[in-house]
Order: C-alpha cells, then structure tokens, then sequence
C-alpha cells in the first residue's frame, strides 16, 4: 500500500479534483485513497469520523432541525493511459483531463470542500452535514461500499435528504430508473446442417422475441415534473455449436429500464407479460438482476429547497444510480454533480473547469441557507 500525499482541503476545487484524479483508485484499490480522506476530515476537528472497510463516513452533530447526506463513490474504471491528470484548453474552454475526473472525481471534491467549509469547530450550516465516500461502485452490486454501509451502519444514510454527486453536468438529475436483466432460453434439436430438417434451430426460435422487441412501444411516465422513458432492449444474443451444427439452444438476455412507479415486482411481472406468448410456447425466462429505481420526490421540502438553491429545474434520471438505496429508506435523493456523464468512463473523460465552482456555490448556498 502507497501512502499518498496528504490532502489540503483550503486548496481550490480544481487543485483538489487534480490531487484526486492523481491518486489512482481503481475499484478494489481504493484503501490509499480513503485513508488520505479520511485523514483529512479527522484534522478537520468538526466532523465524527467512522471508517468501514474501504468507506469512510463523516457528520456534524449540531443539532439542526434537518440532515442532508452528501455522497460519492472514490472508484473509477480501469485506467486507459489517462493518469496523471491533464489540464488543457480545448475550443477555448479549460479541461481537466484524467480517469476520473467526471466520474467522480470534481464530485468527491467538491464535497471535501464543503466538509473543509462545514466541518471546522464554530461553523454554522443550516442543516446537520453527512459525508459519505465509498468504495467499490463500478463493480458489481455485491461489493458496493454504500450497500455494505447500508447494511452495517444504516444510521449514517439517514436524512432529509440525500445529494449523490454522479456526474450530471451541473444539471439536477432526481431519483432514477431502475434496472432489470432476464435471459430468455429457447431449446430446439440438434442436427447435421446437410439434414436440417431432422433438428429444430434454436436461434431460429428466437425469432419472436426479437419481433416482440422490435415492436414494444416503451412507457413515458411524469413524476414530480420529471419525464421517466423505459425502454425494453435485447442486450445479448448466444446461441450456435458449430458450423455444421443446427443449434439445441439460444439465449436472448434482454435489459428493462423501468420508470420508479414500478417496484421490482411489478417491473418482473411486465416483462413476463410482454413475452407471456413466447413463454407458452416452451421459452424459459429467467430474471437474473433486478435492482428498483428511486422516485423523485421533489414535492419533500427539502428537495425542493435543493432545487430552487441550484436555481436550475430538475430532469428524470435516465438511469440506475445509488440513489435508489436511499430511497429504499423513504429518503429523497437527487443526483448531482459538476461532470459530464456522457464522458464517463471513456479514454478522454474530463471535466469543464467553469463546472467545478458553480457547483461548489450553488452547494454553500443550500447548505448555509442563502440564497443562490
């Protein structure tokens, strides 16, 4: 393990995000990281800190009448030649280039600025602040840092609500879809292809289920003003032996991103209904993932607070986020941060450097209770 450099939380954003983005951290490798972060809010003074596993977590205790969790994941993919960091000027706009650095590097530091600005002895936010920096969310649900925290120490998620800094380009993204994955088989006969009349082709069999995709006109759902597309989609196709063989078998995975007014339940319960004729037929379904999504929930009064802080009006997550854990609580949550996620994981993932203190002010303002 490689000690890193010690972290200025006073050092500007950009500088921060830069310090992070230099510090590798890819999933499963996360420990020198946390224990630079966690270093950093205990020389605070401020904050309670607590470390699980590779997490760590810190909060005021001041008594407000309300708590709002900060939250971010201190993985990234697997590095491709983009460390260290790069800052450049590309068409006139100042980037920082580097693994990380929209997902979600300037997130993670622009919440160890607000801790550096909250989490000192005397400091007076509106609201009681948890910081949560976790590990392990590029990889499967399995090993996710928040999950474990949920699991472990479900107190420190608690709260009014619940910012998850995913990359959103400074956009308000509030609760998020959720995410089902099934596989569906379709069993035939083998044969020789000089007599293909003797077997029943497989793959030839799955010729209905990809009409039935083909065809699907997916649901749009409003909810708190926030429009929710699903989509149903074949993800992967496997079937074949051999050149000269006619297939026994194929399986369809197929992928629902579902609008969160449809628990997992219910999400499972369409998508057997969508392909209850092929079902009938002799096609097995089988749902092998199925993780719910997270309402909106603008309408609580501390979102919306959240909302008109940022001065920007919420969108729909069009996507599966950690948001749904909190959730899973009846918390509110939205996503929230300064990168771009269409730049997530690529080889020339950056962020704007005109994203970073934007976010940074529109975050001070909610949390002192000013206005944006």
């Amino acid at each position: 393990m490689t000690d890193l450099p010690p972290l200025d939380l006073t050092a500007d954003v950009l500088a921060l995000t830069r310090a992070l983005v230099d510090a590798p951290s890819v999933s499963g490798s996360e420990a020198p990281l946390a224990d630079a972060v966690e270093a950093a809010l205990r020389d605070l003074g401020g904050l309670e800190v607590e470390r699980v596993g590779d997490s760590v977590l810190a909060r005021t205790n001041l008594g407000r009448a309300s708590r709002v969790v900060l939250a971010g994941h201190l993985d990234t993919v697997p590095i491709a030649d983009n460390v260290p960091s790069d800052l450049r000027e590309v068409d006139g706009v100042q980037r920082l280039y580097g693994c990380g650095t929209s997902d979600m590097k300037a997130g993670d530091a622009v919440m160890l600025r607000l801790a550096g600005r909250f989490g000192v002895p005397g400091a007076q936010p509106a609201h009681d602040l948890t910081f949560v920096f976790y590990d392990n969310e590029e990889v499967e649900h399995a090993k996710n840092g928040l999950g474990r925290v949920a699991r472990e120490k479900r107190g420190w998620l608690y709260g009014d609500l619940a910012v998850l800094m995913e990359p959103t380009d400074g956009e308000i993204e509030a609760g998020c879809q959720g995410t089902l994955r099934a596989v569906l088989e379709v069993t035939g006969r083998r044969a020789h292809s000089a007599r293909s009349w003797l077997g029943v082709n497989a793959v030839h069999g799955a010729a209905g289920i990809l009409a039935t995709l083909a065809g699907y006109e997916a649901r749009e759902v409003e909810i708190d003003g926030c429009t929710y597309r699903e989509g149903l989609n074949a993800v992967g196709i496997e079937g074949g032996v051999a050149g000269n063989v006619i297939p026994d078998e194929c399986r369809v995975t197929v992928n629902f991103r579902y609008a969160p007014d449809r628990d997992e339940d219910a999400a499972e319960a369409h998508v057997r209904e969508v392909f209850a004729d092929a079902v009938a037929g002799g096609v097995t379904l089988t749902v092998v993932d199925n993780a719910g999504g997270a309402l909106p929930g603008l309408s609580e009064p501390a979102a919306a607070d959240f909302v008109a802080a940022v001065g920007r009006p919420a969108r729909a997550k069009l996507g599966w986020t950690d948001v749904a854990r909190f959730a899973a609580f009846g918390i509110p949550a939205v996503n929230y941060g300064p990168g771009d996620p269409q730049l997530a994981h690529t080889r020339e993932e950056h962020v704007r450097v005109d994203r970073l203190q934007p976010a940074e002010d529109a975050l001070i303002a909610y949390l002192s209770g000013s206005p944006a």
